[in-house]
């Protein structure tokens, strides 16, 4: 059974949320940040892809079990975008210019169609064994306001299927449940630690 994983991003507030899963089940959980590993360069064309490349990469130089996820926003009316580009979508991964671009190109899009989906895969590499991966989704919807202070990315303008709130308006604890790294991550808990209900 896995006793450490190396969490392939430099992004604190999705290492937070590994690190909050992953600890009640005795992980020790390293980011890729404080092992002084690279940041490394998303070069593939799919969620499955780039997840791949970073847990190969990272489990090699730190020669420690790595988690790697990809993620990202797919809006319908945009054809999928920003999808596998979510992060880089506005300069420098700053997203109060994300959303904003996002909102006016949804409008410029004249729907009425504002349903969206966040999709996770995760890939687990450990070292002498072949890469395994998980997936997650939530469905839902985009809003032009803003909403909510907590969470990171696109989180203020998400409303997942089912309820009134934005992402950036649950605590960690509610947005874990529902979300599409929750899910995956579920579903990386029911195989590697045979965890049922979580």
């Amino acid at each position: 059974m896995l006793k450490e994983l190396v969490i392939a991003s430099h992004n604190q507030g999705k290492i937070n949320e590994f690190r909050q899963m992953l600890t009640p089940f005795g992980v020790r959980v390293y980011s890729a940040l404080e092992l002084g590993l690279p940041d490394v360069e998303e070069t593939g064309t799919t969620f499955k892809e780039n997840a791949s490349i970073k847990a190969e990469t990272l489990s090699k130089l730190s020669g420690k079990p790595c988690l790697a996820d990809d993620s990202g926003l797919c809006v319908t009316a945009l054809g999928g975008r920003p999808g596998v580009y979510s992060a880089r979508y506005a300069p420098n991964r700053n997203f109060d210019i994300a959303m904003e671009k996002l909102i006016s190109e949804l409008k410029s899009a004249h729907t009425d169609d504002w349903s969206a989906h966040f999709a996770c895969v995760l890939a687990l590499k450990e070292p002498g064994q072949k890469i395994r991966f998980y997936e997650g989704r939530v469905d839902g919807s985009i809003t032009e306001d803003r909403r909510g202070d907590k969470g990171f990315g696109f989180d203020p303008i998400f409303i997942p299927q089912g309820y009134k709130q934005t992402f950036a308006e649950m605590s960690a604890e509610e947005k874990s449940q529902i979300s599409h790294r929750g899910r995956a991550l579920a579903v990386f808990l029911q195989k590697e630690f045979n965890v049922k209900n979580i």
